[in-house]
Formats: C-alpha cells, structure tokens, sequence
C-alpha cells in the first residue's frame, strides 16, 4: 500500500496473514524499516519491485526490535545485495540481534514447538541452525529521540515493553509514525500492544505516551498495516 510518495508499506504473505515491512526513500537514500520472516527474501524482492524500487538500491535497514518476523530475513538480504546495506537498531536490541545474547522470546518452550517432533539429536541441530540463521552484525546504534539525516529526517522513540530496545520511527516529513509492534490496527481499530507477545504491558502501555507528543496523521502497524482515521485523537485515547 502506497501511503504517499515515497513511503509505502510492503505486505508479505505468512500463513495465512500479512505482515507489513515499510520501505522508505528518497533520491539518495533507501531505507527498509524490519524485513520478515527468514525465506521471504523472494517475496520482498518482487513487492519491492512492484513499487518501483529495485532491490539493488536498497542501502540501509532499520529494526524495531528482536522478534523473528522483524529480523529473520535480514541475514538473507544481506547475504543477497552486492554492496553494503547499513542495519540500524536501538542500541539494547544489538546483543540480541548479533547472537550475543539468546533472544528475549526465543524461550526453550517455544523451540520445542517449532521443531518438538523431530529426534532430540536432529532437534539440536535445526535449533542451531535456526539460531544461528538469525544472527546479522548491527553497523550503527540508536538512541531515544536521535534523528537519523534519512528520507526528510526519522526521529527514533524508544518505546520498550514489547522487547528491551524496541522502538518507533517518525517520519516528520510526512507526519507518519511506524510503530513496529507498540501497536495494531486489528478490524480496522487501532489497538494497543498484543499482550500474548508483550512480556511487560505496563512498561509497553507506559511506553505510548511518548507518542503523542508528535503531529502524526498516518500510522503504520507491522500488524494490520495503516491507520488514518482520527490517528492523534487516537493514539490519545489509547495512551490515557
């Protein structure tokens, strides 16, 4: 979905749902804000050439945070491109990004999920493999409030709960704020944090007054895509 020239909101398939990576540029800069689930890499490639930008240009990554949707396919796009792409991420998200320390929601009861049937020995090992699929250096790191020189300026708001590091970006130019996973448009309606995978709702709740201190119009949720309606009205009854 084309939020306005020069932003649009990619969708990749997953399961039977969406998940909305944002693409971001300008004349001199292309910007990838979270990159999906790992094996997506084709997926991304064709929507990013379905709005006209080639993958080739892509120079620089923004993640919101640690969760496999928004990481899993950076390792790939890296790997892929055949020049430098520059990953950005919050500064207490890094360890984690880079394997140097186990994901905040990556517990052994989940892995057990995701490859219990397998023979304890072959479970191990697609575990690591897994793991280790997930691991990308993190070239620069961000702090609250800093403003990044990209695309009409992002302003970085750390907004933690759902993760340690986990932020949102403002895009001032256009008065559009991506949210990573601080919030959802679920049946249209903007909604809060999803509980089930926020392992501190206060702090994540907390975290949303921060917002409303910015002029935003637009609102791009990782899960559910954009919200336009009433968006500042809205982000204010949801921080109250």
């Amino acid at each position: 979905m084309n939020v306005t020239k020069g932003i649009k909101v990619l969708e990749l398939p997953f399961m039977g749902r969406q998940i909305q990576p944002t693409l971001i540029w300008d004349d001199e800069t292309v910007v990838l804000v979270d990159t999906g689930f790992p094996g997506q890499l084709h997926e991304l490639r064709k929507a990013m050439d379905e709005a006209g930008i080639s993958f080739s240009k892509l120079s620089k990554v923004i993640i919101t945070h640690q969760d496999v949707d928004h990481i899993g396919g950076l390792q790939e796009i890296l790997k892929a491109s055949d020049h430098k792409i520059e990953v950005i991420a919050h500064k207490e998200e890094k360890p984690f990004i880079e394997g140097e320390k186990p994901l905040q929601k990556m517990t052994p009861e989940r892995m057990a999920r995701m490859f219990g049937e397998l023979l304890e020995e072959k479970r191990k090992e697609a575990e690591a493999k897994f793991l280790e699929s997930l691991k990308s250096k993190v070239d620069k790191t961000v702090d609250d409030e800093e403003v990044l020189p990209y695309c009409g300026g992002i302003t970085v708001i750390h907004t933690p709960g759902h993760t340690h590091g986990h932020i949102c970006l403002y895009l001032s130019q256009y008065k559009t704020l991506i949210t990573g996973d601080a919030l959802n448009v679920v049946n249209g309606e903007l909604v809060g944090p999803n509980a089930e995978y926020t392992p501190d709702m206060g702090m994540a709740k907390k975290s949303l007054g921060k917002l409303v201190q910015y002029d935003i119009e637009t609102v791009i949720c990782y899960h559910g895509g954009v919200y336009q309606e009433n968006a500042k009205k809205r982000l204010l009854e949801l921080a109250n």
